[in-house]
């Protein structure tokens, strides 16, 4: 699970995981939608973002975030991750997700019958306080095991 693009780093990171065995990687990527925005503002605070926590509502999102469209940040996003994953040398499939990201992401489990997941996202300090975060929440839904990784910024 991604919030956004993954920086070389994470590519090289994810793609070492398991030695140099084969790896098929599906991707799920839930744009920022317009929840949790007090907690992204804290999070924002809490890194010393300022700027990011005051402009956070400048972004669009929710209904008026085009997602669906093929050139919205976050399909150009999925697509150069995808592409970053395949040019590693990990067959790479994914999607973008919008309502129950962790119901997807189970049900992306049991079809494929993951071995494990990865969940790659920035520092959410306020989240992972309270075991609100991504991780923390799919330890307890998709019966396989969880890593949490920090993404790096490009």
């Amino acid at each position: 699970m991604i919030e956004k693009a993954i920086a070389p780093t994470d590519v090289e990171l994810v793609t070492t995981l398991h030695d140099d065995a084969p790896q098929s990687v599906v991707v799920l990527m839930q744009p920022r939608g317009d929840r949790d925005q007090l907690l992204r503002a804290l999070d924002d605070v809490a890194l010393g973002e300022f700027g990011t926590a005051v402009r956070e509502a400048d972004v669009p999102e929710g209904a008026t975030a085009p997602e669906e469209q093929p050139d919205s940040p976050a399909s150009v996003a999925l697509r150069r991750s995808l592409d970053a994953l395949r040019a590693a040398g990990a067959e790479a499939d994914g999607r973008l997700i919008g309502e129950h990201p962790l119901d997807v992401l189970a049900a992306v489990v049991r079809e494929t019958g993951a071995d494990e997941v990865v969940v790659l996202t920035a520092p959410h300090y306020v989240e992972e306080l309270f075991h609100r975060d991504w991780a923390s929440r799919a330890r307890h839904k998709v019966g396989v095991p969880v890593l949490r990784l920090f993404a790096h910024a490009e």
